[in-house]
């Protein structure tokens, strides 16, 4: 990709063959230039990378470093596949309508795969940090993932999360949400990891459903609830953050407005 003379980051587009996967995965790099070769740089995994251009995220990585609000980051988009409603959901707990079928692969993938391929690709010995992003059900793939994987992940940000992943359909006459929501099943389940921080957005305006009819929309209300739980387990307002974006909707710029936030609160100067 040709770059422009005062470009900040480049952008690199590969192409990885994942055995975990059984498919090619397109990766869109965002590599920060100029930065000295012996400083370790934290790495952010975004699923749904395919949607970053459409930001367009180039723009928003160096807006943020330009004013001096983020320190150089390591950004890498992960393509969706076709079958992203397998491939998203939660590795260890199917849906009701057995979605998720392939999202232990894709956690493998993560762990066993890609990040050493990109410390082999990039030539480096190490990163500083990893870190993962993705939205509605990109988002909710990566907090199963991290909450699956202690002590792998610094930062999440997590954006129209589909917390609303449940294992009973609502229609269900038995269907209760405190026990049938599985992140938020998961989240009691697990332990409290230190050394995560926490990013979370929603918009006013993400959806029109409010199942328990109680004038909150339901990705409100489950983003809400799902915070609750991690409250519970310890995390503090310094390990939290969560934007409820008026007029928001679930959609590229809405997440776009969200991402500098994301990226101040992780990895911010001050």
């Amino acid at each position: 990709m040709k770059l422009k003379s005062d470009a900040i980051f480049a952008v690199r587009r590969l192409v990885f063959t994942s055995v975990a996967l059984q498919r090619d995965v397109l990766l869109d790099c965002y590599y920060p230039l100029h930065t000295h070769t012996d400083i370790d740089l934290p790495l952010l995994l975004i699923n749904d990378g395919q949607d970053l251009p459409k930001m367009p995220f180039t723009e928003i990585l160096e807006d943020s470093f330009v004013k001096g609000e983020i320190t150089p980051v390591f950004c890498v988009g992960i393509h969706c596949a076709a079958d992203r409603k397998n491939e998203y959901g939660t590795a260890d707990v199917l849906d009701y309508k057995g979605r998720g079928a392939k999202a232990k692969m894709y956690r493998t993938f993560i762990l066993k795969e890609l990040i050493l391929f990109l410390k082999e690709k990039f030539s480096m010995y190490s990163f500083k940090d990893v870190s993962m992003a993705g939205f509605s059900l990109g988002g909710l793939s990566v907090l199963d993932i991290a909450w699956s994987s202690p002590g792998v992940f610094k930062n999440l940000g997590v954006f129209s999360g589909s917390f609303w992943w449940r294992d009973k359909s609502f229609e269900d006459e038995t269907f209760d949400e405190e026990k049938n929501r599985i992140m938020h099943k998961l989240v009691r389940e697990g332990k409290y990891q230190k050394q995560m921080k926490m990013f979370f957005q929603v918009g006013t305006d993400d959806e029109t459903q409010d199942r328990n009819n109680n004038g909150v929309i339901d990705s409100i209300d489950d983003t809400l609830s799902l915070i609750a739980e991690l409250v519970k387990k310890g995390y503090t307002e310094k390990q939290i953050s969560y934007l409820e974006l008026m007029g928001g909707r679930h959609d590229v710029p809405t997440w776009a407005t969200a991402f500098p936030y994301f990226l101040k609160f992780c990895w911010g100067k001050n």
